[in-house]
């Protein structure tokens, strides 16, 4: 017999297992990490004590970049079926609906803009538009067209330092574009070592983000290895330009040093285990440059 408080019970249950789609829907993970960059964009810029406004920065950028993704997934319904990793998203498994997923995409991604046009500025929300656009609209299709999609989707992926730096300014400066140059370039090694590390799974959705014609060799090791090289140069330009001192300087040289030295190893052995121990060192480089570049400001 079911009771009352089991029917209760149920609900809550239901309640929460929706709830739960709706946060996974997010990527928030990802999205999180984008929060993260813009908001050091931000606190780098800001020659005023932090206060609340960078919490309701973060919040908006948040909400846009939830609405990205979002409708990345919906895009990719279908080709996220086909792939182990992407099968459980809540659109593929069913637990949510297209029509759901769109009325809280539209909701995420006006209120966000909102915040950022009406509490920051003009730039600040025509830029985290571009970004949703470029990451939703052009790279998302591109990444069954072939490498080129991770030139298109490198843009978006840098922006989020310039557009906090922007947030607080109103206006492009050359300090901002050095911010937005270091995570450009870092994008290359990072979606390479990603693309590598998880090729078997993209080739059933028909995804072609490595370079060299996709392959797993030598010589995407080596394109790797040149767009990591470059970042050693550029994580010494912030210094230079004022933005930070030399223990940022020193620390940026240290970390984009230990990542070149992961790819020589995968020039070396060309395997999985070689790209997925570099796809965890890009992760770690990012945030650990960036905040030294903040610490170093402070």
């Amino acid at each position: 017999m079911i009771t009352t408080q089991t029917r209760e019970q149920s609900g809550v249950q239901l309640l929460r297992l929706k709830a739960q789609a709706y946060i996974d829907l997010l990527k928030l993970r990802l999205s999180l990490t984008v929060v993260l960059s813009s908001a050091i964009g931000y606190a780098i810029a800001t020659k005023e004590p932090l206060d609340w406004k960078l919490g309701l920065f973060s919040f908006a950028g948040l909400l846009v970049t939830g609405a990205s993704n979002i409708i990345n997934q919906i895009i990719e319904i279908d080709l996220d079926r086909l792939m182990k990793r992407t099968a459980n998203r809540p659109l593929p498994s069913g637990r949510l609906s297209i029509a759901e997923a769109t009325v809280f995409c539209v909701l995420l991604g006006f209120t966000g803009l909102y915040i950022l046009f009406f509490e920051f500025n003009t730039l600040t929300a025509l830029l985290s538009f571009l970004s949703l656009v470029l990451y939703a609209f052009v790279y998302t299709p591109l990444k069954r067209v072939g490498p080129i999609a991770v030139f298109v989707g490198a843009f978006p992926g840098a922006l989020p330092p310039l557009i906090g730096w922007v947030a607080v300014s109103g206006q492009f400066s050359t300090e901002a574009f050095t911010l937005f140059a270091i995570q450009f370039i870092w994008q290359f090694p990072h979606f390479w070592a990603i693309a590598w590390v998880l090729d078997d799974d993209y080739r059933k959705a028909g995804f072609k983000l490595l370079p060299s014609n996709g392959g797993r060799n030598l010589n995407t090791a080596f394109q790797i290895m040149i767009y990591t090289l470059f970042l050693i140069p550029l994580g010494v330009l912030p210094a230079k330009f004022g933005i930070t001192g030399i223990n940022a300087a020193v620390t940026a040289v240290v970390c984009g040093s230990l990542f070149l030295m992961q790819t020589f190893y995968l020039m070396k052995e060309c395997t999985r285990k070689a790209a997925l121990q570099m796809m965890f060192g890009s992760f770690l480089y990012l945030p650990i440059v960036q905040i030294a570049f903040l610490i170093d400001k402070l």
